[in-house]
């Protein structure tokens, strides 16, 4: 039963309704991306989305919720429809004013006063979107949903109709704006297989039930933001937005439509992450699929961490960590620098260390390399290690300096950038990985020659 709360003080407008009717189709035009998955399977939205927007010169925070599908007091046999439905109860107690949305085209439904009743007892302001009233024929419907006893403005979410008149409604009931600075937030993207803790794992961390959990694979399905700072050992206080993502299975093994752009979002996720965390099985071990996410973070140039999920129960056997990870450096030789935590999103284990390492890591993304020292490190490589040899021609090394970070950018000056080769570059990256503290950190060295001739990115 929904209990009226305190009025909240921040900016948050939750979009709300029964299922089917275009809350997401609603949300990603507020904020003019498709953040949130669109189909006409019903159930698609589970999880809450929240994203920033800013409309008629007020930035406010956007939140889009899964479909309601119970009678109020009714109670599901179907776990993901329950947790759903808690998800909704909480954005709307998180909310400032709440968004109705109805589908114009079929009229007032019982499921629809079942919401408009829930919201009434919340206490919140309520604005009903009559959605799909894609002309001006439609707008004299509005008339049937007046029942639910709040203002009704007629809009067309694919067709940007009525979104504008909508926002006018909503935007007076948001309180003022505490503060407009936006804070600076590096993008943490949590990836792995279905059902390996994902979820969990971010719900531990926050100390709340921000994502749905269930033994269901497959339960998430958009990207999920999570706002999420830490106080570090210093006394600093670093802001992070956790993104939790659809679990990537093998491409021959994604069957539906819905699954497929979870997919192709979760790629995207990476893509857009400063920091990529894979959530791997403890009993399952290292898999294709987890080679495949890891090669996709070092494709991508993503600065990586490991977290050895359910570790609980893996200790249950007698394994040991030290033994575990060593076999696992064996097999994903590849990624020797990466980070590996061994954790357990059930019981906490090692939860808090674990973020204490991504946020190393998120730090050495930032290094400042002193120029004189970089120099030193690598005349010294070029000295204990021969430089490669094209015909009588060998590479010469003459200064570096630090061009870039997130992640760190080191143009080398040299001679020739052509008679570098894969083996020397990565020794090279490796000697300069070891001297500065940059494990889990991807280092781009770049190379132009003297003479002006620049070679692109890599060896």
């Amino acid at each position: 039963m929904m209990k009226k709360s305190a009025q909240p003080s921040e900016r948050i407008v939750a979009i709300v309704g029964r299922p089917n009717v275009g809350k997401s189709a609603l949300f990603n035009r507020l904020v003019r991306r498709r953040l949130a998955i669109v189909h006409s399977e019903e159930g698609v939205t589970r999880d809450r989305l929240m994203a920033s927007v800013e409309w008629l010169g007020q930035r406010f925070e956007v939140v889009d919720t899964g479909g309601l599908a119970l009678m109020d007091r009714a109670q599901s046999s179907d776990e993901i429809v329950r947790a759903t439905t808690e998800q909704v109860h909480a954005a709307i107690a998180d909310a400032a004013v709440v968004i109705q949305v109805v589908d114009i085209t079929v009229g007032c439904q019982p499921m629809d006063v079942e919401v408009a009743r829930l919201l009434r007892k919340s206490g919140r302001p309520v604005v009903v979107a009559a959605n799909k009233a894609d002309t001006p024929d439609w707008d004299d419907k509005t008339g049937d949903f007046a029942r639910l006893g709040y203002p009704v403005r007629p809009i067309a979410a694919i067709h940007n109709r009525g979104i504008e008149g909508l926002l006018e409604a909503v935007l007076p009931h948001l309180p003022p704006p505490a503060d407009d600075t936006d804070l600076p937030r590096l993008k943490v993207a949590v990836v792995g297989r279905p059902n390996v803790g994902k979820s969990s794992y971010i719900n531990r961390l926050t100390g709340s039930d921000r994502v749905i959990v269930t033994d269901v694979p497959g339960t998430t399905r958009d990207r999920i933001s999570v706002p999420f700072s830490l106080k570090a050992a210093d006394g600093a206080v670093r802001h992070y937005t956790l993104v939790d993502t659809a679990g990537m299975r093998k491409q021959f093994r994604v069957r539906d439509s819905v699954e497929k752009f979870s997919f192709f979002r979760a790629e995207q996720t990476i893509a857009e992450a400063d920091i990529v965390v894979v959530l791997m099985d403890a009993a399952a071990g290292p898999g294709k699929q987890e080679k495949k996410i890891l090669a996709l973070a070092r494709e991508r140039q993503k600065a990586c961490v490991l977290l050895i999920n359910k570790w609980d129960l893996a200790r249950g056997t007698g394994v040991k960590e030290a033994d575990y990870e060593a076999s696992l450096r064996k097999e994903l030789f590849f990624l020797s620098d990466i980070p590996v935590v061994f954790v357990s999103a059930l019981s906490g284990h090692h939860i808090r260390r674990s973020f204490e390492i991504i946020d190393a890591v998120a730090a050495r993304l930032m290094t400042v390399i002193p120029t004189g020292v970089l120099n030193r490190v690598l005349h010294d490589a070029f000295q204990k290690t021969q430089p490669p040899f094209s015909g009588r021609r060998q590479l010469k090394f003459y200064y570096a300096t630090q061009t870039g970070q997130n992640p760190p950018r080191i143009t080398l000056f040299v001679n020739e950038p052509r008679l570098n080769n894969p083996t020397y570059q990565a020794y090279l990256t490796t000697r300069l990985r070891d001297a500065f503290d940059l494990a889990g950190v991807p280092l781009i060295l770049r190379y132009r020659s003297s003479h002006g001739q620049r070679r692109p990115d890599g060896p």
